[in-house]
């Protein structure tokens, strides 16, 4: 899931410090999820997923469908 996280965030060419004031935090903060350091909680999971446009599901792997299934 960290892996998945910083790839969708490269393949947009966006920096941490961009997507840490998404979320209102630290980039030391978000840089700690890309690491594996701090779990996602899931208010983050689900900003990421919307602010990516994908599932929940593609970012914690269980598909790599990443469309959004309504």
């Amino acid at each position: 899931m960290y892996k998945r996280i910083r790839d969708l965030r490269e393949d947009k060419d966006l920096n941490q410090t961009y997507i840490a004031k998404m979320l209102c935090m630290s980039q030391t903060g978000y840089s700690k999820y890309e690491t594996g350091e701090n779990d996602l909680p899931t208010r983050v999971l689900i900003k990421l997923a919307d602010f990516y446009d994908v599932s929940v599901d593609y970012i914690l792997e269980r598909t790599n469908n990443p469309l959004v299934n309504y």
